[in-house]
């Protein structure tokens, strides 16, 4: 008999599962520290980032009509409503942590009316909680929570656009074994999920400078400077190395990345040449933007990011996914190799994961990258 592989020290998304998602059917995909989605245009690479993130904002707390706006398209095309005139998708993921690998499974109602009408919770090898939508006319599922001892399960309604999952620590006591079994592995998936930060550098909203800030990168990196002149004071070994990436992977000779206070009390951020005039970011090309925002959320982590940090938790226990929707936009071939090559990098430890989707020639560079995981679309 095999022994059973030794735990993730911090949670983490191990498999994604597109049951019935837009283009997607029966789809399961295990995903290693750094994941690229690759296949042609219209093979899903985008729909397959997009049900990650939509799992992890569901796990934070958001709404159903929050995170799917537009749940319509993520219906198949080919699923028929049924005799209530019923259309839904499904969708799920893996979080393996202390506990073991702990699955999450949903299947989300979008026509008439969206809401989620099945939810299970497993691990190992037991339901931990269950729903059901028992009465189409109210906005509750039925729930059951395992619990184990005199009663074995706990029944009770939940709001039916809310995740049930991430609800847990809110209505179980924790007084039996059963109830710390759901409780710990309810902890681990939402841990899990809510570790996800979405970048999408957009270039044009990063040239210009900014006002100094508490400096956490926002999503489309429009406040690059402003986070840079809190890693230049804050974080000077990880600034350091950011520079010497840089180098790598901008044109012409770079000494350093510098932060100037303008006399408006905007900050910029500007590239040093040594004996040279230094050039600011805004003068930079698109990709190179891109490519010095991407390595900057690698470098940094959960506290310099605007995302949903648990100050409940350990910082031990918290990690880093970076969900990169066309990691290769913009960037030439050796900045991809630079890019990916700090990725597996920084992966090596276990603080931070990347899942994201790139182009055909970004794709061949990366399966010659060793540590990266290249999951093939084209069908």
């Amino acid at each position: 008999m095999s022994a059973r592989p030794a735990p993730c020290a911090r949670p983490a998304v191990t498999e994604l599962r597109l049951s019935a998602f837009a283009g997607h059917r029966s789809a399961v995909h295990a995903l290693g520290p750094v994941t690229l989605f690759a296949g042609p245009s219209g093979s899903g690479k985008s729909t397959t980032l997009r049900a990650y993130e939509a799992l992890a904002r569901l796990g934070a707390g958001e709404a159903l009509h929050e995170v799917f706006p537009d749940a319509a398209d993520c219906v198949p095309e080919r699923a028929r409503p049924d005799a209530q005139g019923r259309r839904g998708f499904r969708l799920g993921c893996t979080v393996d942590g202390p506990e073991g690998p702990v699955s999450l499974d949903l299947a989300v109602q979008a026509e008439p009316r969206l809401r989620i009408v099945g939810e299970r919770l497993t691990g190992r090898g037991r339901t931990l909680l269950a729903t059901a939508l028992r009465d189409p006319g109210r906005s509750t599922v039925q729930a059951e929570w395992h619990t184990a001892g005199a009663t074995p399960v706990t029944r009770a309604p939940l709001p039916d656009d809310l995740l049930g999952t991430a609800l847990l620590p809110l209505r179980v006591a924790g007084k039996t074994q059963g109830q710390r079994e759901v409780l710990a592995a309810a902890e681990q998936v939402v841990i899990g999920l809510r570790s996800a930060f979405a970048c999408d550098p957009r270039p044009e909203r990063m040239r210009d400078p900014v006002p100094p800030g508490e400096g956490r990168l926002r999503r489309g990196c429009g406040n690059l400077a402003e986070v840079l002149h809190r890693t230049h004071t804050d974080c000077p070994r990880r600034h350091h190395r950011l520079a010497a990436v840089a180098g790598a992977g901008c044109a012409g000779p770079v000494t350093g990345l510098g932060v100037q206070e303008l006399p408006e009390g905007t900050v910029r951020a500007v590239l040093e040449r040594g004996g040279r005039p230094v050039t600011p970011l805004g003068r930079l090309g698109d990709g190179e933007l891109r490519y010095l925002a991407l390595a900057l959320t690698l470098l940094t982590g959960p506290g310099v990011l605007e995302m949903d940090r648990i100050a409940e938790v350990p910082d031990a226990m918290q990690g880093l996914t970076l969900l990169a929707d066309g990691l290769d936009r913009g960037l030439d071939g050796r900045q991809v190799g630079e890019l990916l090559r700090l990725a597996t990098d920084i992966a090596a430890d276990g603080h931070i994961r990347v899942a994201g989707t790139v182009g055909e020639r970004a794709a061949g560079e990366a399966r010659r990258t060793p540590g990266v995981t290249v999951v093939d679309l084209r069908g």
